[in-house]
């Protein structure tokens, strides 16, 4: 078996023509609520990020880095160098020390390699406190998918798309014999990011957290960096709410601790939110009437529960005519005996004390 004609090497290139082949695989701007928009269509290798490190620090990241919120669209990518993975990591690393985040086995070579982030990047990691989104297709392969599964595991990033191909972590083209025909063969594997033995996205794809067409994603992803970025406020205005009504008040103390120490980082929709809250507050307050829901103005609101007409008020006079006031009742109240015998009483309104004694 015979290697095909290797590409010329990387460092013999110009530093202007290394720069121009980078600006054709990213692309980045700030977008409307101050998101960061960083799309990545090939990963670079260790020599290319080594070399320009500082023109991506300066022209890339330094903009970036203001923002609110990042999202890292790799639904375009297909493939990249093992070496960058390091370099995509650390940069959304939080932590201030060194991470062991994938194991790789070579096969040629026989050889494993541990991938760790770097001890230090040229300017500052992005805010541990800033939401993460990753954008995945089912052409996002490779080191792409790689990097997309180390953030999930890592919980540093929400995965929104489709599956990835699960395809091979590198590839190598070797030609059969003197003949026009190459064999594509996988020559590299993750044995499992950040030390989780065999599970591997390899064969079967990394699964997104959040699920959507490709061509959708994007929308998705700022829709749910929106409502993330309402979550502090919503928290707030419970906790206020709590202070302020809530009867069992011996228990208040404990549920504005549970609300300031929540891990909302997997909240991605309003339902995660409610079924979260209702959880954590009921089981702490044991008061399973302590319920939190969403309620929909009319104004943004759609669907037939939607259109449904305000509750009735309460009932506070009693007309003088006799017929009206029967009408009253037949409003208020109704009765029936339902099979078996069983007594049916629907009330909707409310009356007070002195209407119920005349009626």
């Amino acid at each position: 078996l015979e290697a095909p004609r290797q590409a010329p090497a990387l460092m013999n290139l110009t530093l202007e023509e290394l720069i121009a082949g980078l600006q054709n695989g990213f692309r980045h701007e700030v977008l409307e609520g101050n998101v960061g928009y960083l799309r990545v269509d090939d990963i670079p290798g260790q020599e290319v990020m080594s070399e320009l490190r500082s023109f991506l620090a300066a022209n890339v990241w330094r903009k970036l880095m203001g923002t609110s919120a990042l999202v890292l669209d790799l639904r375009h990518c297909t493939g990249g160098h093992i070496s960058g993975i390091p370099y995509v990591i650390s940069y959304l690393h939080p932590g201030n020390t060194v991470l062991h985040v994938d194991t790789i086995y070579d096969r040629p070579s026989n050889t494993t390699t541990e991938i760790w982030t770097l001890p230090e990047v040229l300017g500052d990691n992005y805010g541990a406190d800033k939401d993460v989104v990753v954008l995945t297709s089912g052409r996002t392969g490779g080191v792409a998918e790689d990097i997309a599964y180390i953030l999930k595991q890592m919980r540093r990033a929400i995965v929104v798309g489709e599956r990835t191909v699960g395809g091979a972590l590198d590839l190598q083209k070797l030609r059969i014999g003197e003949s026009d025909f190459f064999l594509t063969v996988p020559v590299s594997r993750s044995l499992g990011p950040l030390g989780k033995g065999s599970q591997t996205w390899e064969g079967s794809g990394v699964l997104p957290c959040v699920g959507t067409p490709a061509e959708q994603a994007l929308e998705k992803a700022l829709a749910i960096l929106t409502l993330r970025r309402a979550l502090p406020g919503v928290i707030q205005r419970l906790q206020e709410a709590l202070r302020e009504y809530y009867t069992l008040v011996d228990r208040v103390p404990a549920l504005l601790h549970h609300l300031a120490n929540m891990d909302l980082s997997s909240v991605v929709s309003e339902e995660d939110l409610v079924t979260k809250l209702n959880t954590g507050l009921q089981a702490v307050s044991e008061d399973p009437r302590l319920l939190v829901q969403v309620v929909r103005s009319k104004e943004t609101s759609s669907g037939p529960e939607d259109e449904a007409e305000d509750p009735p008020e309460m009932v506070s006079e009693v007309p003088e005519d006799e017929a009206a006031r029967r009408a009253l009742v037949d409003s208020v109240f109704q009765v029936s005996v339902l099979p078996g015998n069983v007594g049916y009483l629907r009330f909707d309104r409310f009356a007070d004390a002195s209407v119920l004694g005349v009626l």
